[in-house]
């Protein structure tokens, strides 16, 4: 493992199997860890309007899953249960027993995973903005993004997939943000992206969800479309000790679309309220 000091936090790369695994650390050490997990197409950076709210009560640890960011872009296609492990062997080179997790979109995905796979390793889940299976629909959207991405690249999808992450208020007030979101989409790795696509297509959490034994928080965009509140809201009542809020004024990356509804959301559940 190798580490290097950022201003303002500690980075570093884990080797988790065959993925290099990049992380970011925030705030004093102690032995209360939050891990954050970015979305399909994004980076750590994602989180970057969370990160001072959290490490009032958190080490925040926040990493690019594999195929996106600084992490490697180890052979596909990729399954839910090698995600779930790079999670668990960063844990485990850091030294780190068990933590809360916080992921949204394919992040929150992989969260539900950790909740079935190790609960011994996660105290607290907090799923944003995702879905726990794949209708047919669903499948078929994902193999016209995959189309789509190796034709042309993460440029084809560019435009569909910043509408689909924010309101268009949002993208029209917001648009020197606008332009680093695009950039950050950009620079993932088209084969990590795909790779990830062929996960998500795959995915069947909905079934096991009275399975997991820890705390869950659903939370989600009031006006996501890939991850509705309706869809949230059974996701919540298959699982117990449970529940779901609504972001309102917010699509599907809700934590920077509506950043402060966001983490008041979330800051009851996580003991920060």
């Amino acid at each position: 493992m190798s580490e290097f000091y950022t201003r303002g936090g500690r980075s570093g790369f884990v080797s988790a199997g065959k993925s290099e695994i990049h992380f970011r650390i925030d705030g004093a050490e102690n032995d209360k860890w939050i891990v954050l997990s970015n979305s399909l197409g994004s980076n750590l950076t994602m989180w970057d309007e969370q990160v001072e709210l959290l490490t009032r009560k958190f080490c925040v640890l926040r990493y690019d899953t594999r195929g996106h960011g600084q992490s490697s872009t180890p052979a596909g296609p990729y399954r839910f249960s090698d995600l779930c492990s790079d999670v668990i062997q960063l844990l485990d080179h850091l030294g780190i027993g068990s933590a809360v997790f916080m992921g949204l979109s394919l992040g929150g995905m992989t969260g539900l995973g950790l909740g079935l796979e190790c609960p011994d390793r996660i105290k607290k889940i907090v799923c944003a903005d995702g879905r726990a299976d794949a209708p047919e629909t669903f499948r078929k959207m994902w193999d016209e993004r995959i189309a789509a991405v190796r034709s042309g690249g993460l440029q084809a999808i560019l435009d569909g997939t910043i509408n689909s992450w924010f309101t268009k208020e949002w993208i029209d007030t917001n648009p020197d943000r606008v332009a680093v979101i695009r950039k950050m989409v950009l620079s993932t790795d088209p084969v990590g992206y795909v790779n990830c696509c062929l996960a998500l297509k795959e995915l069947n959490y909905f079934k096991d969800l009275p399975q997991i034994s820890v705390p869950v928080l659903y939370v989600g965009g009031d006006q996501d479309k890939g991850a509705s509140p309706e869809v949230m809201k059974d996701m919540a009542k298959a699982t117990p000790n449970a529940k779901y809020l609504s972001v309102q004024n917010a699509a599907h990356l809700a934590n920077i679309n509506s950043a402060a509804d966001f983490n008041r959301s979330v800051s009851d559940f996580l003991g920060l309220a």
